[in-house]
């Protein structure tokens, strides 16, 4: 696969370094919707300067595709151990890069790679990207998006429609506020990032 298909880490970020401002300005207070739904669930167990466990209700009603990929990763192990690679306050935080994301690794090139399994076509719902949603990442092409994903700090409108939902943050948001920030200035970017250690997925 080329590399241009994996840039969720650079065009995406630039997007989002575009559009953080807007997001900054929306309340992370905000309560995200905390029902279960038609699931599986994904358990991320966190580690490194923030631990805790994510529970996210995968929303295979909406993106059935997409989550099957997630879930195919997550019981492969392909998850376990990817850092939190772009952290911007009161926007979101992404993971999920199982080639460039490994912790313990060079991870300079985090957000650039995807995974063994082929990209995805887009499937844009009328879900807002509001507190606790979880999206994936993708490049120019509204069909690249692969294994990357990003769990929202707040409320981001002027993403609806243009990535794909893949569920939401049923429990442990408070972990999710607490995962290490990133430089504004450098986009998101993590020294010393923290990781999931562990992710399983419970049907």
């Amino acid at each position: 696969m080329s590399r241009d298909a994996f840039i969720a880490g650079g065009i995406f970020a630039l997007g989002l370094a575009a559009l953080g401002g807007y997001a900054m300005s929306q309340s992370a207070a905000v309560a995200q919707d905390t029902t279960d739904g038609p699931g599986p669930n994904l358990v991320i167990e966190v580690a490194g300067a923030t631990t805790g466990a994510v529970t996210i209700d995968l929303a295979s009603d909406v993106a059935p595709n997409h989550v099957a990929q997630i879930v195919a990763l997550a019981k492969q192990g392909a998850y376990d151990g990817v850092v939190f690679h772009r952290v911007i306050p009161d926007f979101m935080a992404q993971t999920g890069d199982v080639r460039f994301g490994k912790q313990g690794t060079d991870t300079t090139m985090a957000g650039t790679g995807g995974s063994d399994l082929p990209n995805l076509k887009a499937e844009f719902s009328s879900v807002p990207f509001d507190r606790g949603v979880v999206g994936m990442a993708r490049s120019m092409d509204p069909d690249s998006a692969n294994s990357q994903f990003f769990i929202m700090f707040a409320a981001a409108p002027h993403l609806d429609g243009q990535y794909t939902v893949v569920g939401h943050v049923i429990s442990g948001m408070e972990v999710v506020d607490a995962i290490k920030k990133g430089d504004a200035a450098a986009n998101g970017a993590v020294i010393d990032p923290d990781y999931m250690a562990k992710v399983t997925v419970q049907e």
